[in-house]
């Protein structure tokens, strides 16, 4: 081989040779060859302890001259010999160099992942039928291909702490922790709150909380996901349902604009669980708790299942025709300047195209959206809690989201708005409108998930899918287009906001054609520029950069660092 210096080393690897850039981890190079090395303790986005040894591997270099003896002669490829070193090293923590061979297969190493399987499952307890890991469990997984396959373990298995509340949302059995440290290197690096360690030495080592405190931190549910065996559980998820059982949906967090990208976990049309899905650019492997968390509220007895009519005092309820109709009717009867309608950052780009053809089509004389912003938590919550700000200034031309809303109130007080149409949210509860403001119009109507003030007070109420009801795409705070998919179908008659407005139009003598979200893409791929040239499947899983907005995630930009000072591999 070449001594010439170059960014790209060659490094042999169960007899192939591949080229990799110098400084990459000699796991992350069998990886990128398609050679699986099993580990416990290493993750890429964090530190590599080197603790469970699961991952040794044979290594070997060109051997060094004897004193005054010619060096080797490299082969036709120029590669040069390789001289096996006698023992294995850890594939997590050592990098490559120029010539270097490794061979994750043979005796030795497999000897060694025997050796290895045979230590941690001495005293792992038996009870995989009851765990929540079974299914996807690393332990189980590698058992079966690198263990023994017998056990000569004969004595009494050392019993350790079990079902023990670390903190509000994270339950702890000792006995089934194998030591990979990952949870702990977690709590340190990803969320500065390092509350976990280890006690005692031995077969006796267990893992624990800092006395007085608790792991309560907003993104302790991470440490579950990262956890290789079932030693760490969620108390939501915790005996709910077997894995194998869940259909498994790639889309993104709506709680606020970061869209981190997640996998939501569905069985018979239920969703049991959510969890971060890998995204380099939007959230790393992570999520915060307070998002993880926010589904329950989808199956509560507050949903709105049919369309709502107001008859004297009451409401009952009616057809999608009864409801639209109506609708139609006493928005005829106004003229556009008397009109306003309160469209949600929430809504997808899909939502808002459709919307926006709905204000010119009544000529409405206001258009605004309900703006959320809070304190960013310095990670992965964004200040803004809308999901689609980005798309709200893209698409309705509201350069300051919110500033209309005081334009409306007013008009509304003075009579020149009569009619008000609001589309997937709770003026009362959250944009700061009063019952006895929105009593003095005309007109009222409203889609929603749930029954709030707001529909109290509305002439129609239209039952609106949520998140996980509908598919679309969103802008983040970095500008990012991604796609929000559905995951389970609305309860009822629940319609998708899309089909809402789409038969508001009609019913108004508007035009229709629309029978899917895609189409609507499809025509915000011709009518907005910044949308000009993509489809709906470039978009991918990952989503692709749109627009420039100068905002970045803090924690991928800490990640960043840790990556360029060689901490982690990212």
């Amino acid at each position: 081989m070449s001594e010439e210096k170059t960014d790209l080393l060659d490094v042999q690897i169960d007899g192939v040779w591949h080229k990799f850039p110098k400084g990459t981890r000699m796991i992350e190079a069998c990886k990128q060859a398609g050679v699986e090395v099993p580990h416990y303790c290493y993750h890429p986005k964090l530190t590599s302890p080197g603790n469970c040894r699961m991952c040794l591997v044979e290594m070997g270099m060109p051997p060094r001259p004897a004193p005054g003896a010619e060096p080797a002669e490299p082969d036709e490829d120029g590669h040069l010999p390789i001289s096996w070193m006698p023992r294995p090293v850890i594939a997590c923590a050592n990098t490559i160099g120029p010539n270097m061979g490794i061979k994750t297969t043979g005796p030795l190493t497999e000897g060694c992942r025997e050796g290895v399987m045979e230590l941690l499952l001495a005293n792992h307890p038996l009870d995989c039928p009851i765990c929540d890991q079974a299914g996807e469990c690393s332990l189980q997984e590698f058992s079966v291909e690198h263990g023994k396959g017998e056990s000569r373990f004969r004595e009494q298995k050392v019993k350790k702490p079990k079902n023990v509340e670390v903190g509000p949302r994270i339950r702890l059995d000792d006995e089934r922790c194998i030591m990979c440290s990952r949870c702990v290197r977690f709590t340190d690096e990803i969320a500065d709150d390092p509350v976990l360690g280890f006690t005692d030495r031995g077969s006796h080592t267990v893992l624990t909380v800092y006395p007085g405190r608790e792991l309560a931190n907003n993104y302790s549910m991470n440490t579950v996901d990262i956890c290789p065996v079932g030693a760490l559980t969620s108390n939501d998820f915790r005996f709910q349902m077997r894995v194998w059982f869940m259909k498994e949906t790639n889309t993104i967090d709506v709680n606020c604009a970061t869209g981190a990208n997640t996998t939501v976990f569905t069985r018979q049309g239920k969703i049991y669980r959510i969890t971060p899905r890998q995204n380099n650019d939007v959230n790393s492997d992570w999520m915060p708790d307070s998002h993880r968390l926010n589904f329950h509220w989808i199956e509560s007895e507050a949903r709105l299942t049919e369309p709502l009519v107001l008859d004297g005092d009451h409401h009952r309820p009616a057809t999608w025709s009864e409801a639209l109709t109506k609708s139609a009717d006493k928005l005829s009867a106004l003229k556009g300047s008397e009109i306003a309608v309160i469209a949600s950052a929430r809504m997808t780009n899909e939502e808002l195209l459709i919307t926006n053809r709905l204000v010119k089509h009544l000529d409405a004389g206001h258009v605004d959206t309900v703006p959320r912003i809070e304190e960013n938590d310095g990670y992965l919550i964004a200040a803004d809690r809308n999901p689609n700000t980005n798309g709200v200034k893209l698409i309705l031309g509201l350069d300051d989201p919110g500033s209309q809303l005081d334009a409306i109130r007013e008009g509304i007080e003075q009579g020149r708005i009569k009619g008000l149409i609001v589309l997937q949210e709770n003026l009362v509860g959250d944009a700061g409108f009063s019952g006895e403001l929105l009593g003095k119009l005309d007109f009222l109507l409203t889609t929603y998930p749930l029954a709030n003030p707001t529909a109290d007070l509305a002439d129609v109420v239209l039952p609106g899918a949520c998140w996980a009801e509908k598919s679309g795409t969103m802008i983040n705070v970095t500008g990012r287009l991604q796609r929000l998919n559905k995951v389970v179908d609305g309860p009822g008659a629940t319609l998708e906001p899309w089909e809402i407005v789409r038969d508001l139009i009609q019913a108004t003598g508007g035009g229709n054609g629309i029978y899917a979200a895609t189409d609507l893409f499809k025509q915000l791929a011709e009518q907005v520029s910044e949308f000009s040239g993509i489809s709906w499947e470039q978009i991918g899983d990952l989503g692709l950069p749109l627009i420039e907005t100068g905002e970045t995630i803090p924690l991928i930009e800490r990640e960043k660092e840790r990556i360029a000072s060689g901490l982690v591999v990212g």
